[in-house]
């Protein structure tokens, strides 16, 4: 049996009522049927989802990981079939879609999923380590949305005519090479990296300044900080060079674990941002709608940053 999303559902209703027989009803099932349901998605997932007991059921590590990854799916999919719905009836007049974007797997997740509900439309990119450059391009028609990023709440590029909205917002990870010491934790605090030395992409914005004040406040002042460009600072990474600053939506890499930072003293604003005047609004709010779950199924792929989610209890 191949699992479906009316198999989560039923794993989320289960998880939910506490019980098989509070399930079942909610769901409108017999309790029989709905225990022979959950052994065939149990069968389907390998092993067992809930520990039974007289006072109802709990879930096992595997129903947990299940569960953790049905928060973020199912209402993925929900706002995926709204606005599905919304962009068929929406008229097609754009033929052409102009993305601008910085670094990281948001542009590409977003590329993707425009180019499954828009398959007739023209895309082309352009990548830039400045949001100002990108709001630029914006203001003089050159580009038709940008995704950009802002350190915690600062404003995002101004421009007369932009707007901008919040696509989501990440805490910074630190990633350190596989045999650190500190590689095993599940959360590492600032002052145990006092004596490193640092690794991250460059921009434009209040980033490196909020970093030195968060390093400040735990006592140190950072080493030498490389900026440069993604693939230079895996490398350094790798090599035991220094310890990168990333995203928690950093993709798995090999020889590299990412880990959130004890207190999240920094966060990242993902932003999507356009001309009032040349686009539609409705077309403006389905590709927004695209950004947000593109990120949702990007934090998906990411083992570290969805179990910092259940930890902090972010649907």
């Amino acid at each position: 049996m191949e699992l479906e999303l009316r198999h989560l559902k039923t794993v989320r209703a289960i998880a939910d009522a506490g019980s098989l027989t509070r399930a079942a009803t909610a769901l409108g099932l017999a309790q029989p049927a709905l225990s022979a349901q959950l052994k065939r998605i149990e069968r389907a997932l390998g092993g067992a989802l809930f520990v039974r007991g007289r006072h109802g059921v709990r879930a096992t590590a595997l129903g947990e990981l299940v569960l953790e990854r049905s928060r973020i799916v199912l209402p993925a999919v929900t706002e995926l079939q709204q606005e599905a719905a919304r962009f068929a009836r929406a008229p097609r007049t754009a033929e052409r879609l102009r993305i601008g974007g910085t670094h990281g797997p948001l542009l590409g997740a977003l590329l993707d999923r425009l180019a499954g509900v828009a398959p007739d439309a023209r895309m082309t990119t352009c990548t830039s380590w400045s949001e100002r450059e990108l709001a630029g391009q914006l203001a003089e028609g050159r580009l038709d949305y940008a995704l950009v990023g802002t350190c915690g709440t600062a404003s995002p590029p101004a421009a007369e005519g932009l707007v901008w909205r919040e696509v989501a917002v990440d805490p910074v990870f630190v990633m350190v090479p596989e045999r650190h010491p500190l590689a095993d934790r599940t959360e590492v605090d600032l002052t145990e990296l006092a004596d490193e030395e640092w690794a991250c992409v460059p921009g434009d914005g209040c980033f490196g300044d909020c970093f030195t004040a968060s390093c400040a406040r735990a006592g140190f002042t950072p080493r030498r900080m490389y900026e440069t460009d993604t693939a230079s600072v895996v490398h350094l990474v790798q090599v035991g060079r220094a310890v990168g600053l990333c995203r928690a939506t950093f993709p798995t890499t090999p020889r590299v674990v990412t880990r959130p930072l004890t207190g999240t003293p920094l966060t990242w604003r993902h932003l999507l941002g356009w001309h009032a005047a040349t686009q539609r609004q409705d077309t403006a709010t389905a590709v927004l709608s695209q950004a947000r779950m593109a990120h949702a199924s990007v934090a998906a792929n990411s083992d570290s940053y969805t179990e910092w989610m259940s930890a902090h209890r972010v649907p």
